[in-house]
């Protein structure tokens, strides 16, 4: 097909606000690109087109809360000033964290717990995993419209999004060594007054936790309910990450087709500012190299602001350039 029959993509993320089908829509990227601004930006156009909105934070650094100036925990809550938006921060490690305690006794020995720790902790993500089941578990029972997910920095993204290879194995590992020793430890922890039968009960809250994974798996891979937009600045790392996101991406069979460039600079016509035109021309480059890469991509283009985009009013105004094309002023 030429380029005359195929129109190029929109420099905008109009077309998630329109498909109504999407679910679940996650946000990723390098740390530091501006991925919670992007999520929250998402976010309030979506309150626009949507029904209700949910927005999560996974990344333990849980800056929805700075993003907003308000305070957001474990529990959705609505976002101040917004009718059909709310916003919940989850602890990557609550939920393994609580699965651990409630598998021993109510004392200070905790052999069961010990143990399953130990386990839990050596297969990598499992952390990720269980955090989002638990996560999904609550949402399922939720009727937002949409979902979004502003996730941790690019390496835990890719782990977290394989959450249902990571829980099979938890449960395969679990499963084996409550063959082995399950009879035993349940007696020694019977013995010790409380947590009996605490292997079985863990691997029952695991099992429920594979077919609610098993079920969204399905979901995450549906291009009609789930897609991610990738964020990141025009630097090497960025698109190093951006690219590598992308392929991981491609292999989960998870639909990507946005991208949104942050942090753009834009010289005054004149600027007698040498680090500002080396950088402006450095961006320049990798510009190039995003949109000769990312051709069938919405690539949006958002400029360095001069003050940090915090509060409902900063984020409406940047919200809207993710809609809008932000037009930069002319260069010499």
């Amino acid at each position: 097909m030429s380029d005359e029959e195929l129109p190029p993509m929109e420099p905008s993320l109009q077309s998630i606000l329109d498909q109504k089908s999407l679910r679940w829509i996650f946000v990723g990227g390098k740390g530091g690109v501006g991925k919670t601004t992007t999520s929250c930006s998402l976010a309030i156009q979506l309150a626009k087109a949507r029904e209700s909105v949910l927005l999560i934070s996974t990344d333990p650094a849980h800056n929805l809360s700075d993003a907003f100036n308000q305070k957001f925990g474990k529990e959705a809550t609505k976002v101040n000033g917004f009718d059909n938006l709310s916003a919940m921060e989850i602890d990557p490690n609550g939920s393994i964290q609580e699965m651990i305690e409630s598998a021993g006794d109510q004392g200070g020995s905790n052999p069961l717990g010990g143990m399953m720790q130990d386990l839990a902790f050596s297969i990598p993500g499992v952390d990720e995993a269980m955090s989002f089941a638990e996560v999904l578990k609550q949402v399922k029972s939720l009727s937002y419209s949409v979902i979004i997910f502003d996730t941790a920095p690019t390496g835990h993204t890719l782990r977290f999004l394989q959450f249902p290879t990571v829980l099979e194995k938890a449960l395969g590992k679990i499963s084996q060594l409550s063959g082995r020793f399950g009879p035993m430890l349940n007696g020694v922890l019977g013995g010790m007054g409380g947590g009996a039968g605490g292997v079985e009960e863990m691997m029952a809250k695991m099992e429920s936790m594979r077919e609610v994974i098993g079920e969204v798996s399905k979901q995450f891979k549906d291009a009609d309910l789930t897609t991610f937009v990738c964020v990141c600045i025009p630097e090497f790392l960025s698109l190093y990450e951006t690219e590598r996101m992308i392929q991981e991406l491609g292999n989960y069979g998870i639909d990507t087709h946005s991208i949104v460039v942050n942090q753009l600079l834009f010289p005054k016509k004149g600027s007698q500012c040498d680090q500002c035109m080396a950088r402006r021309k450095m961006q320049k480059k990798y510009l190039e190299q995003i949109e000769d890469l990312y051709e069938d991509f919405n690539v949006v283009k958002c400029p360095l602001l001069v003050e940090e985009v915090r509060g409902k009013d900063k984020l409406e105004s940047f919200s809207q350039m993710l809609v809008t094309p932000f037009v930069p002023p002319a260069e010499d």
